[in-house]
């Protein structure tokens, strides 16, 4: 299957991609960062190491945490942080929709298996 994958790399040199949307829907679906490390595989330390660079790569924050303890914590996402899901879904939309002719034309070409991924 041949599929558009879209990395937004901002003039700072900040990015977000599959990975990271992937996290912050994860998040607004579970209410916690370490459920949402858990869900994808990752550990707490680095979900909070891309949230952190989500986070830094705005002008405001993607997401809110609350510290854990007695009454446990939680995570959720800002209203921005909402929006910029919303956007990149928007984005990565339109680009496959643009290049799914293109992708077919490609995707006919291509061998069944090409061997090793480099």
């Amino acid at each position: 299957m041949a599929r558009v994958r879209i990395s937004i790399v901002f003039d700072s040199g900040a990015r977000i991609g599959p990975g990271k949307v992937a996290l912050l829907q994860s998040i607004r679906d579970t209410g916690s960062i370490s459920a949402a490390a858990r869900d994808m595989g990752m550990s707490y330390k680095r979900a909070w190491v891309l949230l952190d660079s989500i986070n830094r790569a705005f002008t405001e924050p993607v997401v809110k945490a609350a510290p854990g303890g007695a009454g446990g914590g939680g995570a959720i996402l800002t209203p921005f942080g909402a929006e910029v899901l919303e956007r990149y879904r928007r984005i990565h939309e339109q680009t496959a929709a643009i290049a799914d002719d293109d992708l077919a034309a490609l995707k006919r070409r291509a061998r069944p298996d090409a061997g090793p991924k480099v």
